[in-house]
């Protein structure tokens, strides 16, 4: 249905009406909204992501492979997609994902080089992220300890 939005006289005794509709008054209120409105942090998080990979110094971790459990928060610089709706000004999630279980499935033998390339490989697809928090976390390391974990978070900025 349509809403009249504004009346506008043009003579004495003509007037012309707008109307458009709801969809279109949101838009306009929305925009009105943001242009009073600074946003101020934009982080995208992924959590949990539990993957089965092979990285460890011992021979045993890599022949066999563990459980492991990244978090990533992405800070990101353009806040346009909020007012746009749009996915091309926005960081994909899917695509964030992709990339940490591709670099994932790589051997490596410490945790900070796992993570050092994910980060890398996130800067480089993403020009819109301005900085990277990623914990990765060996839900199982071969310590002999019961539900022990070991983890290693480290931040990056452009």
């Amino acid at each position: 249905p349509l809403l009249r939005i504004l009346k506008v006289r043009i003579t004495s005794f003509l007037y012309y009406t707008i109307y458009i509709s709801h969809k279109a008054r949101l838009a306009i209120q929305a925009g009105f909204v943001l242009k009073k409105m600074k946003i101020t942090n934009y982080t995208i998080e992924l959590q949990d992501i539990h993957l089965y990979a092979k990285h460890g110094v011992l021979e045993q971790e890599t022949a066999v492979g563990a459980w492991f459990t990244i978090d990533t928060k992405l800070h990101i610089n353009n806040h346009s997609c909020a007012t746009t709706d749009s996915i091309e000004n926005t960081v994909s999630y899917a695509d964030v994902y992709e990339i940490i279980k591709r670099e994932m499935s790589t051997p490596s033998k410490l945790l900070e080089n796992v993570c050092h390339r994910i980060m890398a490989t996130l800067f480089e697809r993403f020009d819109a992220i301005e900085s990277i928090e990623i914990s990765l976390r060996k839900d199982t390391p071969p310590m002999g300890g019961d539900r022990l974990s070991a983890a290693v978070t480290m931040q990056a900025a452009r």
